[in-house]
């Protein structure tokens, strides 16, 4: 993969290889489809994963993740940012989440 400036330049990207979905963070799976559809912790990978970083604010910074699950032949992103409100989230799926390994 390409390295891109912005964050909307990656998501382009990568909605051309096929990571159509948004997720969203929830509190035991992700979730798109506008809730309709859940991929739990066990069901997903994280392909590759992109860090933002805002010019002067902090709140500008953000991390992209490529996301597939196998199972559902789903491919996806996740926004978050780099303090993501992970309260409630279970163990399982914020581990699944780390990039700092």
């Amino acid at each position: 993969m390409q390295a891109y400036d912005t964050l909307s330049e990656t998501m382009e990207a990568l909605r051309q290889e096929g990571y159509v979905e948004d997720f969203n963070l929830r509190e035991d799976c992700l979730e798109c489809r506008e809730g309709k559809f859940k991929v739990f912790a066990d069901e997903f990978k994280i392909d590759e994963f992109f860090r933002f970083e805002g010019p002067t604010d902090p709140a500008d910074e953000a991390v992209l993740y490529a996301i597939s699950s196998e199972n559902h032949q789903i491919k996806g992103l996740l926004v978050s940012g780099y303090g993501m409100y992970t309260e409630g989230v279970t163990n399982d799926l914020l581990a699944k989440l780390q990039f700092d390994k």
